[in-house]
């Protein structure tokens, strides 16, 4: 069990390591950014599937999150808090969807989504994840967006702490995993 965890730690060292330096280069090449890209656009697209519900426009929303944070990248300051910034943008761009978005419709978008997508939807949601979803439906919103950013985005306490502009102590404490113990 500790060899995972530091395993784990390693994984998370190397990431941030690379990110720095993937975050230098880009500064100096524009063309690099697209390195921060496929570092985190599946962990920018699960969270965004989750807040919206619907593939198409996850990925759409997705696309306009990276296609800000490469217009605004200039701003970004280098002080290792890359994902951070980087979701902050993801969820102004999911609250900027859902504004546009007509709030009277509360249609199931699954059953609207084209026939080849249907494979997709399946394996995304199974039975218990449908279960599951309607448990942590019935959660406060901020209780919602924890689970998201930890398991969905897959940020660490520190990194949702300072997204989330509180303290990291406070993070951990309102995350209760399914042991029922304080992680």
């Amino acid at each position: 069990m500790a060899e995972s965890s530091m395993e784990l730690t390693s994984e998370k060292i190397d990431r941030m390591t690379d990110e720095i330096r993937i975050i230098k280069a880009a500064r100096q090449d524009p063309k690099v950014f697209g390195e921060l890209y496929k570092l985190y656009v599946e962990q920018v697209f699960r969270y965004l599937f989750s807040r919206i519900g619907n593939v198409h426009e996850a990925e759409d929303v997705t696309a306009q999150t990276f296609l800000a944070a490469f217009e605004s990248f200039d701003k970004f300051r280098q002080d290792g808090h890359f994902a951070s910034w980087l979701f902050g943008i993801a969820r102004n761009k999911a609250m900027d969807h859902f504004r546009r978005r007509d709030r009277s419709s509360h249609v199931d978008e699954f059953n609207e989504l084209p026939v080849e997508d249907y494979a997709l939807v399946r394996m995304i949601k199974t039975e218990q994840e449908e279960a599951l979803s309607k448990l942590i439906q019935t959660l406060p919103e901020e209780d919602r967006e924890l689970l998201r950013l930890r398991f969905l985005a897959d940020m660490s306490y520190p990194e949702i702490a300072r997204f989330l502009h509180r303290n990291e102590d406070a993070v951990k404490k309102n995350y209760i995993p399914v042991t029922g113990t304080v992680a």
